[in-house]
């Protein structure tokens, strides 16, 4: 893997994952109560011995340069690196990035630079585990040019998702951008080609793209520099490709999802807490995902009542009901509080007991959850301060709205509370 390089696409303004992405990247989105979402693909990259690794990105940048350099740290050891390369202007490119593929076309004169004979691109809002290396195997196997990963699915999810179809060998011969009716049917496939059982073929006779792509060198670099008017690689490289190029796919057969709006984000947290069983779970001891140390003490729970939840370290909890909810690192919640299918991102730092003291005296609200309050179906960005009293609980049923100036925002039903947002005493949403 010593000749492989890896691009991880930080996706452009973040809107689908809006208000969570107003203050910071759309990578740097804490994720599990501990991590961020460039902690998923930097994490598999490494557990596939891949250790040249640079994230593209241009908006909000700042907290995911910090946790980057906080966190990933390979020197002496290796030539490696994990490097946020920002858009930048440029005498040749004045322009921002204008997609997935002229984010890496202006960066070409830096990918040049290094000795590598396959270029890795990944995205940086999806939750999955992948040993890259069995991909790039497959990738060499057949000689291919382009390697697209893509997952199985049935006919229900089809129309959702960009399709391919394949021939005989594998190779990618057609694509369709979410197709319905007669233009759907046209793209189902025999999935037991890239080795799924005759059953499980049956039951998912389509295959998506997850955009995860591995590139030859030479190939990457000229279509990129032919066709300059081509953004998107998903939409608009790989499709053109696949007329004179071998692209292949390569089936990824297992938890995958997309993350990339608040209420895929929000139910792929939550099912994180399922019993027995989650469908993705971060307690793998041959591939962990990494994140920030941060030396934090234990939780401490005061007389609570917990059940299927998870609990980052360095939390407060006095005489309150979680249920099926996760809490991030020093998420701080008070008595007589009722907390259900909630995220909860925690703070970045205490408050130390003098100054939330000291708060409650002069009327204003210290961070964390104030005492019989009440949560529920809602994500609480970090560093919130949520009054005494108060029932985050969406009782009008909304599905969408703005409030952004009341510090908090409603999609698809789920209520969503701004960073660093004040929602005072007895106020009910």
């Amino acid at each position: 893997m010593k000749k492989v390089l890896s691009i991880i696409l930080g996706g452009g303004a973040g809107t689908r994952l809006y208000p969570l992405t107003k203050l910071r990247a759309k990578p740097a989105v804490p994720v599990a109560g501990k991590y961020r979402l460039i902690d998923i693909p930097v994490s598999n990259c490494i557990n596939s011995e891949i250790f040249k690794i640079y994230v593209l990105t241009q908006f909000n940048s700042a907290s995911l340069n910090r946790h980057i350099a906080r966190t990933y740290n390979f020197t002496g050891f290796n030539e490696g690196f994990v490097e946020v390369l920002a858009a930048q202007q440029t005498p040749e490119n004045p322009n921002w990035f204008q997609g997935t593929a002229d984010a890496v076309r202006q960066y070409l004169w830096l990918m040049e630079e290094w000795n590598a004979e396959e270029y890795l691109i990944l995205s940086g809002d999806h939750l999955y585990r992948m040993d890259y290396r069995q991909f790039i195997q497959r990738h060499r196997e057949t000689g291919a040019d382009i390697t697209l990963s893509v997952i199985p699915i049935d006919e229900r999810r089809a129309s959702d998702f960009g399709l391919m179809k394949i021939d005989d060998s594998g190779r990618v011969i057609d694509f369709s951008e979410k197709p319905k009716g007669e233009a759907l049917i046209q793209m189902r496939v025999d999935t037991s080609i890239l080795g799924l059982s005759k059953e499980q073929a049956q039951q998912q006779p389509y295959i998506a793209s997850m955009g995860i792509y591995v590139f030859k060198k030479e190939v990457l670099f000229k279509l990129l520099r032919e066709g300059t008017e081509r953004t998107d690689f998903g939409k608009e490289i790989i499709p053109d490709a696949s007329k004179d190029y071998n692209v292949q796919a390569y089936l990824f057969d297992d938890y995958w999802e997309d993350i990339g709006t608040i209420e895929a984000f929000y139910h792929a947290n939550l099912a994180l807490t399922q019993q027995p069983q989650p469908p993705f779970s971060f307690y793998d001891e041959k591939a962990p995902i990494y994140t920030r140390a941060r030396y934090l003490p234990p939780s401490k729970l005061l007389d609570c009542h917990i059940t299927e939840s998870i609990i980052g370290e360095g939390c407060i909890l006095k005489n309150c009901r979680i249920q099926h909810s996760v809490l991030g690192v020093r998420s701080r919640i008070e008595s007589g509080c009722v907390i259900e299918e909630s995220l909860l991102m925690g703070a970045d730092f205490y408050q130390a007991s003098v100054e939330r003291q000291s708060n409650v005296k002069q009327g204003d609200i210290p961070v964390g959850i104030g005492t019989d309050s009440i949560i529920r179906g809602a994500i609480v960005d970090k560093n919130a301060s949520i009054g005494h009293d108060v029932k985050i609980i969406n009782k009008d049923n909304v599905q969408e709205a703005d409030r952004e100036s009341q510090g908090f925002y409603i999609r698809s039903g789920i209520v969503v509370v701004m960073k660093n947002a004040v929602i005072p005493d007895g106020t009910i949403i």
